[in-house]
C-alpha cells in the first residue's frame, strides 16, 4: 500500500475495525516516510461468475448488486448502511455456498426474499424489474403477497 501523500511504499497498520460491511475491514494506517496517516477498506474478492438471463456470464459485482438494490430503495425507510449490509449478506451467502457460478435468477430470489422482510414498497420495485410482470393481475399477486408478510 502506498502511501497517499508521499508514495513510499511500506505503511503500519495502526488500527483494524470490521466496517458495516461484512466482507469489509478498515485498516488505519501511517506511512513509515512522513508519519501522515490514512484509511484503507479491505475486501473479499468474490471469483463467481454471474450467469445473465440471456446465457452470457459476468463477473460478480458488489457495487453493481448493491447499487440495483439501493435504486428500489429509495425513498423508503431503508438506509443506505442497509442497503449496503444486505448486498454484503448475499455477497456472503454465496461466498460460502462455495459457488464458482450463480444465476441472476438466484440472486434476484435472495435479494427479494430480504426485501420482503423490510419493506413492501421496496420489494414491490425490485419485483417488477426482477419479474418483468406482463400485466396487471402479476403485480396484483406480488402486491397481495408483499402486503401478507
Amino acid at each position: 500500500m502506498h502511501c497517499p501523500f508521499c508514495n513510499h511504499p511500506e505503511s503500519k497498520v495502526t488500527d483494524s475495525r470490521n466496517s458495516t460491511d461484512q466482507n469489509m475491514i478498515k485498516r488505519r494506517r501511517e506511512c513509515l516516510s512522513c508519519g501522515k496517516r490514512f484509511t484503507t477498506f479491505e475486501t473479499i474478492e468474490l471469483n463467481a461468475q454471474v450467469r445473465k438471463r440471456n446465457g452470457t456470464f459476468q463477473d460478480f459485482s458488489l457495487e453493481k448488486l448493491r447499487s440495483g438494490i439501493a435504486a428500489c430503495c429509495r425513498h423508503t425507510r431503508i438506509s443506505n448502511d442497509e442497503v449496503r449490509t444486505l448486498a454484503s449478506e448475499i455477497a456472503s451467502e454465496v461466498q460460502h455456498r462455495g459457488l464458482r457460478e450463480v444465476s441472476t435468477t438466484q440472486i434476484g430470489e435472495m435479494v427479494m426474499e430480504r426485501l420482503k422482510k423490510l419493506d413492501s414498497v421496496a420489494y414491490i420495485r425490485f419485483a417488477c424489474v426482477y419479474k418483468r410482470f406482463k400485466d396487471m393481475d402479476e403485480l396484483m399477486d406480488a402486491i397481495q403477497t408483499a402486503s401478507t408478510c
